[in-house]
């Protein structure tokens, strides 16, 4: 059962749609933001090299995309509007708590917190747009939800300058007024939930420490193998712990009667291709925003406002381009929009290769690429959304919203790890070009990989009927059933 309405639909979904957007906005911006801040970092706490650095980053994906599926769920059981507004204080909270570290370890502790709130935020404001909207609307939903999180994409990286520049720890308290503002107004116009008695069964967070313990520990393995040695007792011990977690997670999805992701779920074409295609590209996309912040303040040696501003032009495309990639996918299908933006992300990367010299010029070689990346980004993230959202009923979307981000995420984990891993652990930015250029030519790989994987939307549904979707999710629900003896713990 979807969350009630209130007596006045069109002002309601406004005053709903407000709020959920200042939750977007501060979880995007703060991606932003805090990547252009990771030098300013660096100069608080000299002895933290590049490697324990990107735990500031990691840690923060990793564990936001473990929560991601279980707070997707508690959204559908507990009602969205309270998992939205407990994940937005909590946010709000570990901002200050960011804000107020004292050492690396404290400030990746809070991230923590911070990516708690965050997954409990993100898929909870999708379901409160999803279930103010009527059902032939939610494609359109989504991109514009999507495009919401571009526009603070653009300006998170000239605020994360701005905010860089007398400190960087304004970057995280900028997170308190929208936070103290989101949850004080949603708790007054923000739609209530489901009665307790039609309210589903909790998550399985066992399978959600499994993901976290996993990822965690293959991360670990990969930015801290050059300094213990890839062949070293504590990296194999990375290594194990990372097989050991995965093995159990896809026995314990099998049997358990709520999986983090569920059977039925990956059984959805689109859905599967989409989730696929989103660990590619989220491994290209966040590699991208880690390498070309440290290029700019490493080898260029620009300001973090300086390199900020140098990096909007790229998210500034994002939101007219998802917004025409929405009417384009209508016509011809998520498929090849999606391989498009593929194709662009990486002819973006490949251009950096080709150009990006430490005399070279901002007009001929950063800001063309910029550029490409904008546009690949605008056309693949919210297509790979709205396939797999409109590919699901509407009572599985903010566990299929959580799915598909979680992926994503997963992806952005490895494109740190992996970028920190080809750059090395040396003080940030001072790699050789030549190690940039492994960088781009590995995320130009990862980009159109996720395009080759991406020809298989073609194929898809375009107009998103409800019905549809309906019967494919029950099809695969069909194939993928527990037996009544399975593991129910």
């Amino acid at each position: 059962m979807s969350e009630s309405e209130p007596r006045d639909p069109s002002r309601g979904r406004g005053l709903t749609a407000a709020v959920v957007c200042a939750g977007v906005v501060l979880v995007n911006v703060d991606l932003f933001i805090v990547n252009v801040a990771v030098p300013s970092i660096a100069e608080t706490w000299p002895d933290a090299d590049l490697a324990d650095l990107s735990w500031i980053l990691n840690g923060y994906a990793v564990v936001f995309a473990a929560l991601l599926v279980p707070a997707g769920r508690l959204a559908d059981r507990s009602g969205h509007r309270t998992v939205f507004l407990r994940g937005t204080a909590l946010f709000t909270l570990a901002s200050v708590l960011c804000a107020a570290a004292p050492g690396v370890g404290w400030l990746v502790g809070a991230r923590l917190l911070q990516a708690a709130g965050a997954a409990l935020l993100m898929p909870s404001s999708l379901g409160l747009l999803l279930t103010s909207y009527p059902p032939e609307r939610r494609a359109a939903v989504v991109r514009v939800w999507t495009a919401v999180g571009g526009v603070a994409a653009a300006v998170g990286p000239v605020v994360g300058g701005l905010l860089a520049e007398p400190g960087w720890r304004w970057v995280f308290l900028v997170n308190v007024p929208i936070g103290v503002a989101a949850v004080a107004v949603g708790m007054r116009v923000l739609p209530v939930g489901p009665p307790a008695g039609e309210r589903g069964p909790l998550p399985d967070l066992l399978g959600s420490a499994l993901v976290t313990v996993g990822i965690g520990a293959l991360a670990l393995g990969l930015v801290k193998a050059d300094d213990w040695g890839w062949a070293s007792p504590r990296a194999l011990a990375a290594w194990a712990v990372f097989a050991v977690a995965a093995a159990w997670f896809v026995v314990r999805t099998a049997r358990h009667p709520r999986p983090v992701v569920e059977p039925a779920l990956v059984r959805v074409r689109a859905f599967g291709v989409a989730g696929v295609a989103s660990v590619l590209f989220g491994l290209a996309f966040a590699g991208m925003l880690l390498g070309i912040t440290l290029w700019a303040q490493g080898a260029w040696e620009w300001s973090a406002l300086r390199t900020g501003l140098a990096v909007t032009p790229g998210p500034l495309l994002v939101p007219p381009t998802a917004i025409l990639a929405g009417k384009w996918a209508v016509r011809m299908g998520p498929g090849p929009l999606a391989v498009v933006g593929g194709v662009l992300f990486a002819g973006g990367t490949l251009w950096w290769a080709a150009t990006l010299e430490v005399d070279s010029g901002y007009a001929s070689s950063m800001l063309p690429g910029m550029m490409l990346t904008g546009l690949g980004v605008g056309l693949m993230l919210p297509t790979l959304v709205a396939a797999a959202v409109t590919a699901l009923p509407q009572e599985h979307a903010a566990t299929g919203s959580g799915v598909v981000t979680m992926l994503r995420q997963l992806g952005s984990v490895l494109g740190v790890s992996l970028a920190v891993v080809v750059l090395g652990t040396p003080a940030v930015g001072s790699a050789a070009a030549d190690d940039f250029d492994r960088v781009w030519y590995l995320l130009a790989g990862a980009s159109l990989a996720a395009s080759a994987v991406s020809v298989l939307l073609a194929g898809g549904r375009r107009g998103g009927a409800p019905e549809d979707a309906e019967a494919a999710y029950r099809a695969g629900e069909a194939r993928s059933a527990v037996p009544e003896t399975a593991d129910r713990s």
